[in-house]
């Protein structure tokens, strides 16, 4: 099933008219008659006070929570003032002066209560309006999308069933149509959507729109214009085009020609907002998509709640009739009278041929992933889709820690993008807010905030403060890390040493693998023991000149394997290089922002407080930037002999990214969410392994996961070329993962951090049946399936 939004599963509320009078007077301080009015899974009432004023009383679903309230009452204020002539609702106060109150009713469920002006009108039917008016019903519908235009709100994130952006996740619905001709011509709608749409959605242009403009949910005047704009319950950030497609099907319903009325309103609205060639094309199908939605939500939510059954079926029997008239020929009539017919939804480049002229990135760059290599053109949440349509769960991917374009953080960047984009020689509010924020998240004293681009930037700046601030030359890694790609990182990231190369000024120590390292977990002291090879490693600089100036640790020992030594290790370690005079760095490129679960950052988990943190990939969820965080002792005795400036490093919109991101894991409980998902997927790993000898060892906290994969029963040799059959294998059934460690033999899971419950069993349902038909005599090859 899709993710169902609780507000379409829980009861409407069921209030008796003075109950709700009484409530209307208590809480609003307005007294008189009440009138029930219809609603979808909300409760309605019309107030009369008497004095001929009416307002409207709305009593919230259950499910309702106070974030999709504040989110309607704010763009409510927000288009009120952006175009005070818009005839939309205004919210009410209570007595205590907000917008909304929680009352108890009889039944003992608590409720969210709101008042509005009540708007003045008539409904309309589509075959009662002509074109004129329906080409003004379009323009009414711009002026408000524009109204909304610069709207921003933690909400706005919110996934609907409603929204034609995520039609396809309907499917699961599909089951409910009874009337075999309406099933048929949903899927079949489905079916033209993930083809044509769902690649190029991703482009297009996307705001807070609201997302049920129809005739249902606004009203006319006696000049058939529209005097009242309803509902905002439906309100989401999405394809700003979404709001014209639901309105083309409002206002096509029931008419001789339905394409006429189409064109009418899409011109109607083109007179205020041009809509783009893309848009254009897309409109037929992102149509269809909203009429799938009506059929399919309907006969779901039905069986749920039968005593509302004329509201709900509604508008089923238009859709189906609307939907069949696009599916004998309506869906290239509305092309044709678009204009849109020669510009329908782009055909990528093949395959083959952008993987010959790849040849242009030179032979040095890093191969493709995966045997048969995936052409991608958009993403959404923990999705990828390439340029069949067909979509692929990410597991992979630790960049887009809140999701693939995640519509917070897309409009965060634009936004800024639109305003200005400077540098740090300049004041500005964003970077101010960003390093305060992230200092906030760190023990006392780590009190600067130094912004770069990468990752390896930042680690490369961590490199030069240390060697700066202790006079020394040595660094300290673990055997198999990775820290960077620059000429003095590189050095610090064995992964990618050229065969033979060892650099001087570097000593390794062994990662603390108590699985199959040097030192095992038989061993009651095997957290010391690794922790002691820190001296080891000392003695080895010392042996030829150097001091340690730093030790460099990913606390999720990603590339060593994906590891999780106790705390005491972590301390330990850090006690012994401070002994030395040495600093602490601890690198979060791959761990930071929740990625673990319980903590922020990967080293509070061993109870220790860096000198040192570096930032980077997820810090703007796609968007290059990055950080460097450390002490005022330590930037000012760096400041003695150089000052810092990146081009680039701190700008306005990398730190508008930033700080979307930060807003999206406080306010979307992105690190509970973490050790929820994080741990149904380790204990369901734990299960394969049980159920398949191959698997070695499961290991990890949060989303920061691996399987290693062994060649006998003991379950220490390495397998890795299982491994590379299990990735390719897991690729070919939609669901994207990779490998690590020294030996290659661990699948690396690293998913987007929104990823739930439903994903996590695809997951391992997946997972399981690759490891059945790898582990079978003559099992398949990678890329064949």
């Amino acid at each position: 099933m899709p993710d169902i939004p609780s507000v379409l599963t829980s009861a409407p509320p069921t209030l008796q008219p003075e109950t709700a009078a009484d409530l209307a007077s208590r809480v609003f301080g307005i007294a008189g008659t009440l009138s029930p009015l219809g609603s979808e899974r909300d409760q309605n009432f019309m107030v009369e006070d008497g004095s001929g004023d009416r307002y409207l009383l709305k009593l919230s679903n259950a499910a309702e929570d106070e974030s999709g309230v504040t989110y309607e009452t704010d763009a409510l204020l927000h288009i009120l003032r952006t175009d005070p002539g818009l005839p939309v609702m205004e919210p009410v106060t209570t007595t205590n002066g907000t917008y909304w109150a929680s009352v108890d009713t009889p039944s003992g469920t608590g409720h969210l209560i709101r008042m509005f002006t009540f708007l003045e009108g008539t409904p309309a039917a589509a075959p009662d309006l002509d074109l004129e008016a329906i080409a003004a019903f379009g323009a009414t519908l711009a002026r408000l999308g524009r109204s909304l235009r610069g709207f921003f709100h933690p909400a706005a994130g919110r996934k609907l069933l409603w929204d034609e952006r995520h039609a396809s996740d309907l499917r699961p619905l599909l089951e409910h149509i009874t009337d075999d001709a309406q099933a048929a011509l949903t899927g079949a709608a489905l079916d033209r959507f993930d083809a044509r749409v769902l690649p190029v959605v991703g482009s297009l242009r996307a705001q807070t729109i609201h997302n049920d403009f129809s005739l249902d949910n606004t009203l006319m005047g006696p000049d058939r214009r529209v005097s009242g704009i309803l509902d905002f319950g439906d309100l989401t950030h999405t394809a700003l085009v979404c709001d014209l497609s639901t309105a083309m099907s409002s206002v096509m319903f029931g008419r001789d020609d339905p394409g006429e009325a189409g064109e009418a309103v899409v011109a109607g609205y083109a007179s205020i907002t041009p809509v783009e060639e893309l848009e254009l094309s897309l409109l037929p199908d992102l149509l269809a998509a909203r009429l799938v939605a009506l059929i399919a939500i309907a006969a779901w939510r039905v069986r749920s709640f039968p005593e509302n059954r004329e509201y709900i079926m509604g508008s089923v029997a238009e859709a189906h009739s609307l939907l069949a008239w696009l599916d004998g020929g309506g869906y290239a009539d509305l092309e044709d009278r678009l204009g849109a017919g020669s510009s329908a939804a782009p055909t990528a480049v093949s395959t083959e041929e952008l993987r010959e002229r790849r040849r242009v990135l030179g032979s040095a760059m890093s191969p493709l992933s995966y045997q048969r290599p995936l052409h991608l053109v958009r993403g959404d949440g923990p999705w990828l889709y390439d340029t069949d349509g067909v979509r692929y769960l990410d597991a992979y991917n630790n960049v887009p820690v809140v999701g693939h374009c995640h519509p917070l953080v897309s409009d965060a960047i634009a936004r800024q993008s639109r305003a200005l984009n400077t540098n740090l020689r300049y004041l500005h509010e964003n970077s101010i807010e960003l390093a305060e924020r992230l200092c906030g998240t760190l023990p006392d004293g780590l009190d600067v905030c130094m912004f770069v681009n990468s990752g390896s930037e930042a680690n490369d700046l961590a490199w030069q403060l240390a060697r700066a601030v202790t006079g020394r030359a040595g660094g300290i890694v673990t055997e198999y890390a990775y820290h960077g790609i620059t000429t003095a990182v590189s050095d610090l990231s064995p992964e990618h040493w050229a065969r033979g190369y060892t650099p001087d000024t570097v000593a390794t120590i062994p990662a603390p693998d108590g699985h199959a390292g040097v030192h095992r977990r038989e061993d009651p002291n095997w957290a010391a023991a690794y922790a002691a090879h820190l001296d080891d490693a000392v003695e080895h600089l010392r042996a030829g000149g150097l001091e340690p100036a730093a030790l460099f640790l990913d606390s999720g020992f990603t590339s060593d394997g994906i590891l999780v030594p106790p705390a005491e290790y972590g301390r330990d370690v850090v006690d012994r290089i401070h002994a030395t005079g040495g600093l602490f760095v601890a690198d979060e490129v791959q761990t930071g922002f929740g990625r673990l679960g319980a903590h922020l950052w990967g080293f509070e988990r061993f109870g220790v407080t860096p000198d040192i943190v570096t930032l980077g990939k997820p810090m703007g969820n796609g968007h290059p930037v990055a950080a460097v965080l450390t002490t005022s002792a330590i930037v000012d005795r760096f400041a003695q002999t150089m000052d810092f400036f990146s081009t680039f490093g701190g700008n306005p919109v990398a730190c508008a990214a930033g700080l979307a991101v930060l807003d999206v894991i406080e306010s979307e409980g992105i690190q509970e969410r973490v050790m929820g998902t994080g741990n149904a997927l380790i204990d369901g790993l734990r299960v394969l392994a049980e159920r398949h000898s191959s698997i070695g060892e499961v290991r990890g906290l949060g989303l920061l996961i691996g399987v290693a994969f062994t060649s006998d029963d003991t379950g220490r040799p390495s397998d890795a070329a299982l491994a590379g059959r299990v990735m390719n294998g897991m690729r070919e059934r939609g669901i994207l993962i990779g490998t690590t460690g020294p030996d290659d033999n661990v699948l690396k899971i690293r998913p987007p951090l929104v990823i739930t419950e439903e994903h996590v069993d695809l997951l391992l349902t997946t997972l399981d049946e690759v490891l059945r038909i790898c582990n079978e005599p003559g099992g398949e090859t990678p890329g064949s399936s």
